[in-house]
């Protein structure tokens, strides 16, 4: 019998679609209302830490090296306050086989997709996890499939989404292109019904699982090195995965390390928008995707994102996209690194923020990628002119998103934005009662004071305040 293909047809069968292609039944830990049992979804992937990270280094996943930024620290105490300017350090997650930490995200997806009898894979992401996937299915003998977000209506694809594209079919994957919008997900579920294959989503327990492998090591490292846990740990934040993988191994090597999530700033461009699609000079680590996905974790490829970051983090902030592309030059030119844009949003942040801190203090960026033709600085400011961006230097707080790129003319005038913390913690309650229309028991408002790292009197007032 043929199957209703329409798009209506096909996102109303999207629970047992996924039922069977993530291979849980994401029921079974919901309450009925707002709250769900997070932390047994989260031992739904069966793993424990040692065994995530056997599965890890079998591929060569892991065990990257943590660097020192001794050029960079010195930079920034030049601007400090006497006897301010902590040590700035990177973990180097290029290190990976796919050359991102997204490697330990797909390689204890692709294990279990094998482990369960799947013969391939499927994600959907315009980033560095298509190319991670790739590499683990074909380590494991798996297909893959990797479906991206593009192009525009006009056929204009941006340079970093294409060239990761062409690493992805390096690597034996299969890539599905198409433009921005909602043809996205509804391709995504249908590929997923007709193969047969695991959804490697980046949300899932075992994707996100396998990040905590990563902070993990950031602490133990850190102890061999430095006698002392990092301080603060910079995450540049996008869906969410990235932060809240990292600090649940913090936390469960012990560590109290403050959590700082960066952004780069996209404010006032819509990201599902085909005409401000190529306006944006960032594929990922920026706003549009780090603020919705932080006040609502479940808009994601599963019914339950295992991505919760807001649980985690201690403080947001974002920088421009000026700011970005600077620092990844002064990485490249001063420590002889060169890295792709990513992880340098953290890094721009932890530029700024290690000025705040005293110069015993140790600030970390945990995590690097590689950089390639598409992903280098010029084929990126280079696109923006052709987009009709300008590209000047001058102070980046009067960076515009889609209007200019403002380098800074000094990198003293590198200063980190911070987000209001109450106000995403309000926008979480918010989104939880309007997304899911229930009216919170004492359940619910215990579960939404863990969602957003605060108490039930904050829940509480949160609630009462949008009744009025």
């Amino acid at each position: 019998m043929n199957r209703d293909n329409t798009y209506s047809a096909v996102m109303a069968r999207k629970p047992e679609i996924m039922k069977a292609s993530v291979g849980i039944d994401y029921s079974v830990f919901e309450s009925g209302s707002i709250s769900f049992d997070y932390e047994r979804m989260m031992k739904e992937t069966g793993y424990t830490l040692a065994e995530m990270q056997d599965i890890q280094y079998s591929t060569g996943v892991g065990n990257t090296p943590i660097l020192e930024l001794k050029n960079i620290t010195a930079l920034a105490r030049k601007f400090a306050p006497q006897g301010k300017g902590a040590r700035i350090f990177i973990k180097d997650e290029a290190a990976n086989p796919s050359g991102s930490f997204k490697a330990r995200r797909a390689a204890n997806a692709v294990y279990h997709a094998k482990k369960l009898g799947y013969k391939g894979v499927i994600a959907a992401t315009s980033g560095n996890y298509g190319a991670a996937v790739a590499s683990q299915a074909a380590m494991q003998g798996l297909k893959c499939i990797v479906v991206q977000e593009c192009y525009d209506s006009k056929g204009l694809g941006q340079p970093e989404i294409i060239e990761k594209a062409r690493k992805c079919e390096a690597l034996g994957a299969e890539v599905v292109q198409l433009t921005v919008g909602p043809e996205l997900f509804y391709k995504f579920l249908l590929l997923l019904e007709e193969t047969g294959y695991f959804n490697a989503s980046l949300y899932t327990p075992f994707g996100i699982a396998g990040v905590e492998t990563l902070g993990y090591e950031i602490a133990m490292q850190c102890r061999e090195k430095y006698g002392k846990d990092p301080d603060v740990v910079v995450c540049t934040n996008a869906g969410g995965g990235n932060l809240t993988g990292t600090a649940r191994g913090l936390i469960k090597a012990g560590a109290k390390s403050e959590i700082v999530a960066a952004s780069v700033s996209l404010k006032g461009l819509h990201m599902a928008s085909d005409e401000q699609f190529n306006k944006k000079s960032f594929t990922t680590g920026h706003t549009g995707f780090g603020i919705p996905f932080t006040t609502w974790p479940d808009r994601s490829d599963v019914p339950r994102s295992a991505a919760r970051p807001l649980r985690y983090m201690d403080r947001y902030v974002t920088v421009t996209q000026g700011e970005v592309f600077y620092m990844t030059e002064t990485l490249a030119s001063l420590e002889g690194l060169e890295k792709g844009p990513a992880g340098n949003t953290a890094l721009a942040a932890a530029f700024s923020i290690a000025q705040e801190m005293d110069q015993d203090q140790i600030i970390l960026v945990q995590e690097t990628e590689y950089t390639g033709a598409g992903k280098h600085i010029q084929p990126q400011l280079a696109f923006a002119k052709e987009n009709g961006i300008e590209i000047i230097f001058g102070n980046p707080a009067e960076e515009v998103p889609g209007k200019n790129i403002i380098l800074p003319a000094h990198p003293s005038m590198i200063k980190v934005k911070d987000s209001d913390m109450a106000k995403l913690r309000r926008s979480l309650v918010k989104n939880a009662l309007e997304m899911t229309g229930k009216t919170p028991t004492e359940e619910d408002v215990e579960f939404l004071a863990k969602e957003t790292k605060s108490d039930v009197e904050f829940v509480k007032n949160a609630i009462s305040e949008l009744k009025k």
